[in-house]
């Protein structure tokens, strides 16, 4: 999985960042301690033009109430933290301690901890312990693969008239084009593709932006 555009090229996606989604002295530095402290999981951090485009969806649509599955160290939280409504929050659903410990630093360092709630745990489970009322208003998908459409359904019935789903990694490195792919994460990317395909309850679009993301809106 990577997390840049790489179709682009090096030397566009660069222009790209620097034209459109450049990351400010914080998001600077926690790109920088990700590749320090974790070199072989730095690519499952978002790229800058998937955290500016997360801000730019919550401001769009004044979102108030959103869910993250899978924080890592944090910069997709930030992201999206910083697009929400003065009174918005931020659910981030995780399993490591490790990781969350290096968002939290920084989540406070710019001065939106208070936005955010992070629950540590099985999302799945988390996920079902929220009301059933469609109150969310931006979701962002980006953990386990074998988990997506579990987590797809948790939360489409969950997210109100309008709101938007956003789902990471759609194009598993295009791998999503071999029939006889083997590997199980490409696997249930493919699935979770054809699962979205046939849900009538949102209508949706796919993007090339880094490996792939799903925006869907719901009816």
């Amino acid at each position: 999985m990577t997390r840049e555009t790489g179709q682009l090229g090096a030397e566009l996606h660069h222009y790209l960042v620097e034209h459109g989604a450049r990351p400010d002295e914080v998001q600077r530095d926690l790109i920088a301690e990700t590749e320090r402290l974790l070199p072989e999981r730095a690519q499952m951090q978002i790229s800058p033009e998937q955290g500016a485009l997360l801000t730019m969806l919550a401001k769009i649509g004044r979102a108030r109430f959103a869910v993250e599955v899978g924080t890592f160290t944090g910069y997709s939280a930030l992201a999206i933290a910083r697009g929400l409504t003065p009174d918005g929050h931020l659910l981030c659903c995780d399993i490591s301690t490790e990781f969350t410990e290096v968002a939290r630093r920084y989540w406070e360092r710019d001065r939106i901890r208070e936005r955010i709630e992070l629950r540590l745990g099985p999302a799945s489970e988390t996920l079902r312990a929220l009301p059933e009322e469609p109150e969310i208003d931006l979701s962002f998908i980006d953990a386990d693969k074998t988990g997506y459409i579990d987590y797809w359904e948790q939360l489409v019935p969950r997210t109100r008239p309008g709101g938007l789903l956003t789902v990471d990694n759609v194009l598993a490195g295009g791998r999503v084009l071999d029939d006889d792919e083997t590997d199980i994460n490409a696997q249930a990317i493919r699935a979770f593709n054809e699962h979205v395909l046939r849900d009538d309850r949102v209508e949706l679009t796919m993007l090339p932006i880094s490996d792939g993301i799903t925006i869907a809106r719901r009816r």
